[in-house]
Parts: C-alpha cells; sequence; structure tokens
C-alpha cells in the first residue's frame, strides 16, 4: 500500500486576468494565521513588483505556504496572461490539484480555457471557486454550467467532471458552498476544507533514492541562481553531495549550500526536505528548468519539462537618435547586452541572439505583454535603447512555412457587432462563435493570425467607442495566409526640423491628424509627432515661431487652443510601430521616428524598394 503524506498538500491557483485569485491567496493568508495581528500587510500581497501592483497583474508565479489544523497547504498562484503561460505549464508539474477561479459574471474565458487546458493535461483535480459572487451582476449557476461544459470539451475524465464547488468573495473573505450571496459565511472554512478534502496527498517516498526537479529560477547577488521546485522522492539535506542531470545529457557534481522553505511570504533556511515539499535550492550555478537533482550514486533524471518557444520577436538596439544619451544611465552596447543576459538568469521564455551589428540583438518572447515588461523595466532601472517593431516568428512545420494563431474573444455592445466582425476579417479572422445573451453585450470568439492582432488595439478601441472587451491566447501554429495582415493603415507626421515644439507650429499642423506631442516638447529630424489623416507620410515644421510684426490684429487678445494630443503608452507605441520606425525607450521618455532620419534618404529607400517590388 502507498503511504501518503497527510500533513501536506500542494495547490495551485489559476484563473483569467483579474478573476480575483492573488486576492483570494492574500485572504488565504490572513484568514490561516500565517500573519501576526499586529503585522501590517498589503493588498495583493503576492504581486511584490512594482509593475504588478500598478497593472494588477500577476507576472511571475509565486510560491507561499498556510497551516490550516496542522496542514501544511503550499499555494502557488500563477500568472493569468498567456505571455507567462511557461511558468503556468511548470508549476502545475510541482502540484496535486488546481483551484480554479472563476469570475461570477465573466464566466469563462479565453486564459481560463488556456489554464485549465494545461492542468487537464497534468491529470490534475480540480476545485473550482466561483468568485465574486457579491456582484449585483453575479451568475453563479450558469457559470458553474459553463465550467462544465469547458471541461468536457476539453475532454476531462470522469473524476474531474465530478469537481467540488465553492462560491466566494475574495475581497470580502467570504465563501460558502451555497451559489446564494445571502448565505455567505464569514470565513473561508469550507474552501480550507474542500482543499484538504479534495486535492490528493502527495505520496511519501522518502526513503526511496532523491529525485528533486527545477520548474522555476530565481537569483540573488549572494547565493547566485536559486533553482525552485519539488522533491518527488527521497530527501535533500543541506551539506549533501548530488548530482545535477543536465538537459544536454551531461553530469554535475555539487553540493546543496542551503535550502529554503516557503511560509506566507518569507523563505525560511531549513536544513532538510521530503518527498511532497516544495523548496529553494542554491549551490549551483548553472542550473536550469527542469533539470533533476539525485544521489551521486544513482542518477535517474525524470521527464524535462517542456518550455513555451517564443512566438514574437523584435530588435534591441543601443540608441543613436540625437538625443542619445541624454537621458539614460546605461546606453552602451556592453551594459545593455549585459541587461539582456542577466533577464535570461530567471526568465526561461526569453531568447537573445546576436545580429550582425554589435549594436543590435534579436530578442524573443512570448508575446507583446512579455517583451513589454522587460523594456519597462528595463527603463525603470535607467536603461536607454531602441526597439523595432515586433514580429512574429515564422516557424517551419513538416516542411510548411506556419505562423502562430490566437484564439480571440471579444464582448462588445450588439451596435458594434458588424464593425467588429469585419474588421476582423480584413486581418484574416475566421469566426468560430457568436453568443447573445440578451443583454444588449455579444460575445464573438474568433481565430486570428497573431501578426493581424498587433496594432489592433486602437482600431478596436475606436471601433467600440471604448466598451468593447479583448482578450486573446495562443492556440495553435497553422499555415501562413498569404499577403498582407493587419498593420497601421494611417501614414505618420514626421518633424523636419530639429527644435522645440510650439503652439503655433502645431496649431499648422493640427488639421493634418492627430498629434502625439505637447507644446514645448523637444524634437528632432525624423522623430514621428502625430498620425496624418491619410495613409501616406508627410514632413511637418512643428517648430515653427511666430513672425513677430508692428501690426495690431482685431483678435490679438484672444487665446489659442490646441486640441489635446494624444500620449501614447510604451505597449500602444509598440503597438503602432511600422516597419521602417523604431521606439526609442529612455527612463524619461518614450519617442518614435523613422529608422533613417534624413527625409532624402527615406525618400530614395522607399523608391529603392518599390522599383524592386515591381521587377519581382
Amino acid at each position: 500500500m502507498t503511504n501518503l503524506r497527510q500533513d501536506i498538500r500542494n495547490i495551485a491557483i489559476i484563473a483569467h486576468v483579474d478573476h480575483g485569485k492573488t486576492t483570494l491567496v492574500d485572504q488565504l493568508l490572513k484568514q490561516s494565521g500565517t500573519f501576526r495581528s499586529n503585522e501590517r500587510v498589503e493588498e495583493r500581497a503576492m504581486d511584490s513588483g512594482d509593475i504588478e501592483r500598478e497593472r494588477g497583474i500577476t507576472i511571475l508565479a509565486k510560491n507561499t505556504a498556510v497551516d490550516y489544523n496542522g496542514t501544511r497547504i503550499n499555494i502557488l498562484d500563477t500568472p493569468g496572461h498567456a505571455d507567462f503561460g511557461g511558468e503556468v505549464e511548470r508549476i502545475l508539474k510541482m502540484v496535486d490539484g488546481v483551484c480554479l477561479v472563476v469570475d461570477a459574471y465573466e464566466g469563462c474565458m479565453p486564459q481560463t480555457r488556456f489554464v485549465l487546458k494545461k492542468a487537464l493535461e497534468q491529470r490534475l483535480t480540480p476545485i473550482v471557486v466561483v468568485n465574486k459572487v457579491d456582484k449585483d451582476s453575479a451568475r453563479p449557476l450558469e457559470v458553474v454550467d459553463e465550467v462544465l461544459e469547458l471541461l468536457i470539451e476539453l475532454g476531462a475524465d470522469e473524476d474531474q467532471l465530478d469537481f467540488p464547488v465553492v462560491y466566494a468573495s475574495g475581497v470580502n473573505g467570504t465563501a460558502s458552498l451555497d451559489p446564494d450571496p445571502a448565505n455567505q459565511e464569514e470565513n473561508m472554512t469550507c474552501l480550507f476544507e474542500k482543499i484538504i478534502e479534495s486535492i490528493p496527498a502527495p505520496i511519501d517516498n522518502s526513503d526511496e533514492p532523491l529525485q528533486f526537479q527545477v520548474a522555476l529560477l530565481d537569483y540573488n547577488d549572494f547565493v547566485g541562481r536559486i533553482g525552485i521546485g519539488r522533491v518527488f522522492r527521497g530527501k535533500i539535506s543541506v551539506g549533501q553531495q548530488v548530482s545535477l542531470m543536465k538537459l544536454d545529457g551531461t553530469v554535475k557534481n555539487f553540493r546543496v549550500t542551503k535550502i529554503f522553505g516557503f511560509f506566507g511570504l518569507k523563505r525560511e533556511e531549513i536544513e532538510t526536505a521530503i518527498a511532497g515539499d516544495l523548496i529553494a535550492v542554491s549551490g549551483m550555478e548553472d542550473i536550469n528548468v527542469g533539470e533533476t537533482v539525485c544521489p551521486i550514486d544513482h542518477q535517474e533524471a525524470l521527464t524535462p519539462l517542456r518550455i513555451d518557444e517564443p512566438t514574437l520577436q523584435m530588435t534591441f538596439l543601443v540608441n543613436n537618435s540625437p538625443f542619445a544619451g541624454r537621458e539614460g544611465k546605461w546606453v552602451t552596447s556592453r551594459k545593455i547586452e549585459e541587461r539582456l543576459l542577466a533577464q535570461l538568469q530567471t526568465d526561461v521564455s526569453l531568447r537573445v541572439e546576436d545580429t550582425d551589428s554589435p549594436d543590435a540583438w534579436t530578442v524573443s518572447g512570448r508575446g507583446e505583454l512579455h517583451l513589454s515588461i522587460l523594456i519597462e523595466n528595463m527603463r525603470r532601472e535607467g536603461y536607454e535603447l531602441q526597439v523595432s517593431k515586433p514580429q512574429v516568428i515564422i516557424r517551419n512545420i513538416d516542411g510548411v512555412k506556419s505562423e502562430p494563431i490566437e484564439r480571440v474573444q471579444i464582448d462588445v455592445p450588439e451596435d458594434s457587432v458588424g464593425s467588429i466582425i469585419e474588421s476582423i476579417g480584413t486581418r484574416k479572422g475566421e469566426m468560430l462563435d457568436m453568443i447573445n445573451n440578451g443583454s444588449g453585450q455579444v460575445r464573438l470568439i474568433f481565430n486570428v493570425p497573431a501578426r493581424g492582432l498587433i496594432g489592433y488595439t486602437t482600431e478596436f478601441m475606436s471601433i467600440t467607442k471604448g466598451f468593447g472587451m479583448m482578450n486573446h491566447t495562443f492556440d495553435h501554429y497553422a499555415p501562413v495566409v498569404a499577403g498582407k495582415v493587419g498593420g497601421r493603415h494611417q501614414g505618420v507626421l514626421v518633424s523636419m526640423e530639429n527644435g522645440k515644439a510650439t503652439t503655433y507650429g502645431m496649431m499648422g499642423v493640427e488639421d493634418r491628424g492627430t498629434l502625439f506631442i505637447e507644446p514645448g516638447t523637444e524634437v528632432y529630424e525624423g522623430m514621428i509627432v502625430g498620425e496624418n489623416t491619410r495613409d501616406a507620410d508627410i514632413t511637418v515644421n512643428i517648430t515653427k515661431q511666430k513672425q513677430k510684426t508692428n501690426i495690431r490684429s482685431a483678435n490679438k487678445d484672444q487665446t489659442n487652443v490646441i486640441k489635446k494630443p494624444r500620449i501614447l503608452s510604451l505597449e500602444e507605441a509598440l503597438e503602432y510601430l511600422g516597419d521602417d520606425e523604431y521606439l526609442e525607450v529612455t527612463p524619461e521618455s518614450i519617442r518614435l521616428r523613422k529608422q533613417i532620419l534624413d527625409k532624402g534618404e527615406r525618400e530614395r529607400v522607399a523608391k529603392k524598394k518599390k522599383n524592386a517590388e515591381l521587377e519581382a
């Protein structure tokens, strides 16, 4: 008979973005007595990064543990964005069950499908938590039906279909087995009990030879690389000499210098860990995700973990604009390369490759969000650089050129449906489903080539007047669709002079399109200052000064008012980029610019390219 460790449970919290899983973990931490009564705990305590706090999203998986009635519950809070899907997949290898959190109004969303599919592939036991049942618009019973339908569609077995359901309000810290919000209990006891009752206990085989597999990486300046993972078999102790089974088939021996266990928001040094424990180990400098630690005299590797391949790439370059070096602390190619290589220490879904130029690198990631967060972190740390337009990675699958296809779920008011179907159609999208539940909102589901979605957000917001919601996640690779897909329809307004933008100069060009800068902004020749109303680029003089004369005009004392400019965020600017443009990123500014700053040179290159296309 197999022995089980009844004193421990390992569970991952999975959900779509913003369905409340991090808030739910907060409540589990508080209600389990993990914190002292006088300890101040921030909201969304698990989201420790600045960007995570500002945007309300989880980027990196976090582990914590709580004790409930003598049982240690290890909880892994996972990212909901598909860009960080590599993290989710590896985390699910470390646990025995999942807690699927679903919004009581929104129901199943694209990332719900994505994370649930990964959990079912690992044969994990689900508990469903219908969160936010206190909302006026909540429809908990319908949402449970949606989850059941999704499980059937994804091929769940009978045990997985017989899932327990807890109705909760993460914000209020209440939960109940009854869908009626009036019957919510003032605590989350029923969720704790369902976890202990429904999630399988890990097997206790601690008397067998050690197997510990790394699922996540961390880095610390004092101890170097840290491998976070699960002890699948045996036990591991500080000072022990062990073998590391590398992914390339080689074996390296090392001594375990430190072992950390997780409790609350802290890492605590421990001496020994046994089968079923989730721990962090230091002592091996080049430890990687998926590698196995085992005894020197019993070398047996676990199946390597699959890491999602990148789907999007862009070029990172040293800034060479006229304003280069003004605002950044780290501007040289050596510093930028060091920073990119440091990112590889912990981010296993990222790739950094050299190019023909010593001042440029091809950086590949899981999506626009993945890469934009790297760029945002770099600028906050004082780096200055340029990046090119994101491009999807085309793969050769069985001799066929294939591109990534995204599953897109759109919720829009009824009056926008026709325009959305038409706009997605121009981007080679294929409609899979249309659901009208009579609430005035319609849900549309499409498969769209990933390159068709680059730059689509602005158009989408404009069609839906800001009332639409769009979510998408990688679905599969398919043969490349012929012809141009997506892209920007409008040309841009390009500055022809160096200097400061004047109100007078801006008023002279604002009827040509929409401006991206405020009066007084320093500009240079070749910098993009706005969007043209037509599809061609035009150069404009935005630094023009008003000529002073002695003639008094009748309306002299009237104040000139210019239209409010459209200031682009980093993500919007990345989406907006054209093929012949760069985004200049510094700690203080983001500037769109043409790759070739000189107007005459730009026109010569464009003419040459057009002639080459005609000949082809």
